[in-house]
């Protein structure tokens, strides 16, 4: 595999991560976002799944994004009969979204961001090493 099919796997590897990362953030900032009718339901979390793609110019599998889907996990509760968004019964319903999970996939969306942007740097300096070597 030459450094230039290196940079494309990377690039995609940054792109995929990118759009994890952007997910992360709307989930984290609609962590209180409630209904705002009554009996409505509030801010579903958004999970991002990846897909192994044949990039046919390069030879190589790379990861794409595959789809984003809603977490199917359960709403929380919380009584509170004055609040807009209450039921009947004056419970309103809470986003399903955790914080701390949020956080802990932020990070290792950065991690694998940065793995690829280091993949990116090197392979760049053995570009330019090459070419100066051929001067």
């Amino acid at each position: 595999m030459d450094l230039f099919n290196t940079l494309t796997i990377s690039a995609d590897g940054m792109k995929a991560q990118g759009t994890r990362l952007r997910t992360i953030a709307e989930n984290l900032a609609n962590a209180d976002s409630t209904a705002l009718e009554p009996g409505g339901e509030p801010y579903q979390r958004k999970v991002v799944n990846f897909q192994n793609v044949l990039n046919r110019e390069i030879g190589a599998e790379t990861v794409e994004v595959g789809k984003v889907t809603l977490d199917q996990s359960e709403f929380g509760q919380r009584f509170d009969p004055g609040h807009p968004a209450a039921n009947e019964d004056g419970y309103v319903l809470l986003p399903n979204v955790n914080s701390l999970i949020e956080l802990t996939d932020m990070r290792e969306a950065q991690r694998s961001y940065e793995a690829n942007l280091r993949v990116q740097q090197s392979s760049r300096r053995m570009l330019e090493q090459t070419i100066n070597l051929l001067r």
